[in-house]
């Protein structure tokens, strides 16, 4: 048998290891005696001395915290003793020499006898500096996506009345604004793959020209990195230069071409020079559209430089002009060019797919995009299984006759990989329409084909077409 004594002395070796595992300071206050009892780890945390201390009537140990903080914190401790003979509080240590601001969390309990005499306190201490330099960083995140999120919306939102203002169909308006979405959703998925530190101007031109004309097009530069203003004006630009050229420019006709050059300027800045040849003869535009201004007018703004456009009889000229604040360094992590079976929007109106019949499953979180899939597919003669907004509620359709499927990737956090597990081995295509800017091809490593939004249904119907023609 253990006597009490050695229990005891065991118990207290137990929490002698837990403290010292875990590490926490701790501290008695002895009420009767005024004195205090400081740990070594508490006083490595908050400074000042360890072993007995006079307790000063228990103030001895408030100038271990932060002056700033002191009249707070000794609110809340005062406070909970009041209420409930405990407190827990947050605050910052008293300023140390040469040492960064540490953040504390105490948590004290008072100790009565039987009679309910308050006999003293004991309480630990920790040093939660780093959870608290997370929280911050969270929130500054958290300001940061809010600022951008807005930016992107009102950016959005110009585009759209602008681009309305100058079309005079509702299909002529959405082929333009929604090339224009594109062209936002293809800078920032490069710039989100760098955690925002910059976009690479080649992967920039390449999003716009890549699947544009094959052969028609070439690019080349130094390495360069834009800050993410430079890179969606840069995106924007090229988008409304490419535009122009495959309706009216180099682009139209198959002895048509495009030269994209960039370099460096002594500023710091660089230069951007488009240049068409071997198409149609070319004459300044009659009217100032949209996109004239926007080139003309705003890409210059944002670069911090200037844009020039001739209309000489050979073909179209741009220069983007930029100054050093457009440009960056090469960031931490820089994206592979893409290289998985990504479908593009489309710049010229697609054909009519015919779905007839086809029966297509449809995965999808986000109720408006759901309905605008069922809307395009049902046009296109699909008969439509589902929507599902949730992993369980697509797994529940699969037991079911399917030809094909749309699957978003992420469902509320999880991932739609057991859909597309068992689709696959049933032998039923399906295609990815993501928000998820995974450029090394399509979600989790399928071959599967992969739309970025934000996207046109048109493209969904025409991927979900090559899905089905592909099979026969």
């Amino acid at each position: 048998m253990v006597d009490d004594t050695k229990r005891a002395r065991l118990n207290m070796e137990h929490l002698e290891l837990a403290l010292q595992t875990a590490g926490l300071g701790e501290f008695q206050y002895d009420v009767p005696g005024d004195f205090c009892i400081v740990s070594e780890r508490m006083a490595a945390i908050t400074g000042g001395s360890a072993g007995y201390i006079a307790a000063d009537g228990g103030r001895a140990l408030l100038p271990r915290i932060h002056p700033d903080d002191l009249v707070e914190t000794t609110r809340h401790m005062l406070a909970g003793l009041e209420l409930n003979d405990r407190y827990a509080v947050e605050c910052r240590a008293a300023p140390q020499p040469d040492q960064a601001v540490v953040w504390l969390r105490v948590v004290a309990q008072r100790i009565r006898d039987e009679a309910g005499e308050i006999q003293g306190i004991i309480g630990i201490v920790e040093d939660i500096t780093t959870r608290r330099l997370e929280e911050q960083q969270r929130h500054a995140l958290m300001a940061e996506i809010d600022h951008r999120v807005k930016n992107v919306l009102a950016t959005v939102q110009a585009l759209a009345v602008q681009t309305a203002k100058r079309t005079s169909s509702m299909d002529g308006f959405l082929q333009t604004f929604l090339g224009r979405l594109k062209s936002m959703g293809s800078a920032n998925e490069l710039l989100t793959a760098a955690r925002w530190r910059g976009a690479a101007i080649d992967h920039l031109v390449s999003a716009e020209l890549g699947g544009l004309a094959p052969g028609q097009t070439r690019w080349e530069g130094p390495e360069l990195f834009l800050t993410p203003r430079a890179a969606n004006a840069v995106s924007l630009a090229l988008h409304e230069l490419a535009t122009n050229a495959l309706k009216y420019g180099a682009l139209s006709v198959e002895t048509g071409r495009v030269d994209v050059v960039w370099k460096l300027t002594p500023s710091g800045g660089f230069s951007l020079d488009w240049t068409e040849s071997g198409g149609p003869v070319v004459s300044p535009p009659a009217r100032t559209g949209f996109g004239t201004t926007l080139l003309s007018q705003v890409t210059g703004r944002e670069l911090n430089g200037l844009t020039a456009l001739e209309f000489p009889s050979t073909g179209a000229r741009a220069r983007l002009k930029a100054g050093p604040a457009a440009v960056v360094g090469r960031p931490d992590m820089v994206p592979e060019t893409p290289v998985g079976r990504t479908v593009e929007t489309a710049t010229s109106p697609a054909a009519p797919v015919n779905l007839a019949g086809a029966r297509v499953l449809i995965v999808e979180d986000a109720a408006l995009l759901a309905m605008e899939l069922e809307s395009g597919l049902s046009e296109a003669g699909a008969v439509v299984v589902g929507p599902a907004y949730e992993l369980a509620e697509a797994l529940a359709l699969l037991d079911q006759h399917l030809d094909a499927a749309v699957l978003d990737a992420n469902l509320n956090g999880l991932s739609v990989g057991p859909v597309a597990d068992i689709l696959a081995e049933r032998g039923v295509p399906f295609v990815f329409a993501t928000g998820y800017g995974d450029a090394g091809g399509a979600p989790s490593g399928f071959d599967a084909p992969v739309i970025r939004k934000p996207y046109d249904v048109t493209q969904v119907t025409a991927a979900v077409g090559d899905l089905l023609s592909s099979r026969k």
